[in-house]
């Protein structure tokens, strides 16, 4: 049962896909505001999970948000109920400009925050007129991103953001991320443990299809064992 301070609560949450049973009872509950960071070692079903959450593969359990049961809504209804989408490939129109990929993106009937996309992302007003398949990786993401902030959401999906960015720019994406995460409660897919122990208040550890751990991120990541355990991979302090 969802509380108050639950935006999104997940029970035994099921994925088939072709012959393999990729999610087995998926269960975890995400708290009001911040990140919630979804982890663990390639291959294990993090991605699925949020396509799962979005209905983008067909699932079977109880998905609800803000205490709604959204787990038979159409991807198109679930979008529209404020849940954003920011996938591991970007998926930017690499023929379109990138104003005409953020126009593109503007949900009909609310207001569309074009002044906190540019306040995050200046490069992107300077970019208005290049199209999204000439700009940077960086730049891909700053769109991908600014596309579901143009909105207004009450959950924000984000997968591998910083995946096959340089790290100055991976630091730039960790100032922007923080700022988007004290607007919207975020849940994040994300293998850099060090932009995790930035960003993230809680974690949900995938192995196997399966939630083998929940807690407060911290808990994990100042456990050596714990997390070389789960994740595969000892934590640099």
């Amino acid at each position: 049962m969802s509380t108050p301070e639950t935006v999104l609560s997940v029970s035994s949450l099921d994925v088939h896909l072709g012959e393999s049973h990729v999610l087995q009872g998926v269960s975890f509950e995400v708290r009001s505001g911040g990140v919630t960071a979804l982890l663990g070692r390639n291959g294990v079903g993090k991605t699925t999970t949020l396509r799962g959450l979005l209905g983008l593969v067909p699932r079977k359990g109880e998905i609800l948000l803000e205490g709604r049961d959204i787990s038979r809504l159409h991807t198109h209804e679930v979008v529209r109920l404020g849940v954003g989408y920011v996938p591991e490939n970007r998926d930017v129109f690499a023929g379109l400009t990138v104003q005409e990929n953020l126009r593109l993106a503007e949900r009909p009937g609310g207001p569309h925050h074009y002044d906190l996309v540019y306040e995050l992302f200046p490069r992107l007003r300077e970019r208005l007129r290049q199209r999204a398949g000439t700009m940077s990786g960086g730049e891909q993401q700053m769109l991908a991103l600014a596309r579901a902030l143009l909105n207004d959401n009450r959950l924000l999906l984000i997968d591998e953001p910083s995946q096959g960015l340089a790290p100055h720019l991976v630091t730039q994406l960790a100032d922007a991320l923080a700022r988007v995460a004290s607007l919207v409660t975020v849940v994040l897919v994300e293998q850099n443990l060090n932009l995790v122990r930035r960003l993230a208040r809680d974690a949900v550890v995938l192995d196997q299809g399966r939630v083998v751990w929940t807690g407060d991120v911290g808990g994990l990541l100042n456990d050596d064992e714990r997390t070389r355990d789960y994740l595969g991979v000892g934590v640099a302090r």
